[in-house]
């Protein structure tokens, strides 16, 4: 339980990282690549996790590396959408569109395995649908790119979170980790050789401080703990953690970009807030929705 209390503890302290994650990225992108960006993220995240995990790296195994290949592609497909979207929206309205996570795990894990959800989930997706809406929509019933490269993105890191969940209980994720970071570095390499007019060596210091922050902390940090934490925590309660990241990514938006505040952000990701603490209560006795742990 102590260990289970502290990793909570690490995970909401990785989404204040994450929360400053997109006025950081937003400042750092500006002009250039977003998967150049990427590309160096990933390239730094995992030469640091490789000197961290030493041990592990040493002696990796093929099935840790094609494990790591494969959660590569829904955190791949994830970061990059969200990255997409920061460059097209604001960093805050971005950072509570991808709060909708938290409904997308439950409904896929009906649709996938078969799972009841109870009414509680559909009570709390209508109302994150609400507030999605107010968040998105303008006058002219239009969403932005900015909206759907954020939505997509929030899909694509509801299926990563529940594939590190299967596998999670099955062993540990720890030789995983640089494997998986390698080919994110991989995918985003491949992406940025397609951009013709790509700058490889930017003169922007942003570019590299932002590339500095994000590896460091929002990824080798952030997503270490989380690949252990689903070991003891559903994919279920862990978005719901990630919830604290809107609440933080919006108060540094305000601060860094000085961007406003809205009644459409405030009620909207309030609404997004509440549906998520909805589909977390329990109404009697609960059966365990997360996958077993192998001992």
């Amino acid at each position: 339980m102590e260990k289970k209390h502290t990793l909570l503890f690490l995970l909401i302290l990785g989404t204040a990282f994450w929360g400053l994650s997109f006025p950081v990225t937003k400042l750092a992108i500006g002009h250039n690549s977003p998967f150049l960006f990427l590309f160096y993220r990933f390239v730094l995240a995992t030469a640091v996790l490789a000197l961290i995990f030493w041990k592990h790296v040493k002696n990796v195994s093929k099935a840790s590396v094609i494990t790591g290949a494969l959660l590569a592609i829904p955190l791949m497909l994830g970061i990059s959408l969200q990255t997409l979207g920061i460059k097209y929206t604001t960093a805050s309205q971005c950072a509570f569109i991808a709060g909708t996570c938290v409904i997308i795990i439950p409904i896929l894990k009906l649709f996938f395995y078969r799972k009841a959800a109870p009414f509680k989930i559909w009570l709390a997706a209508v109302i994150a649908l609400c507030g999605l809406v107010i968040i998105a929509v303008k006058g002219s019933l239009s969403i932005s790119t900015g909206d759907l490269f954020t939505i997509a993105g929030s899909l694509a890191f509801a299926v990563y979170l529940i594939e590190v969940e299967k596998q999670a209980a099955i062993k540990s994720l720890l030789p995983t980790i640089v494997p998986m970071f390698a080919a994110c570095a991989v995918f985003a390499l491949g992406f940025a050789l397609t951009e013709k007019q790509s700058n490889w060596l930017p003169t922007d210091t942003t570019f590299w401080m932002g590339i500095v922050f994000c590896a460091l902390f929002s990824t080798a940090y952030m997503y270490t703990v989380s690949n252990i934490s689903q070991r003891y925590i559903s994919a279920e309660r862990v978005s719901i953690i990630y919830l604290f990241e809107p609440v933080f990514g919006s108060i540094a938006a305000f601060f860094i970009l000085n961007e406003d505040l809205t009644w459409r952000l405030l009620l909207g990701g309030g609404l997004i807030f509440a549906a998520s603490l909805i589909s977390e209560l329990k109404f009697g006795p609960t059966k365990k929705d997360g996958f077993e742990v192998a001992n």
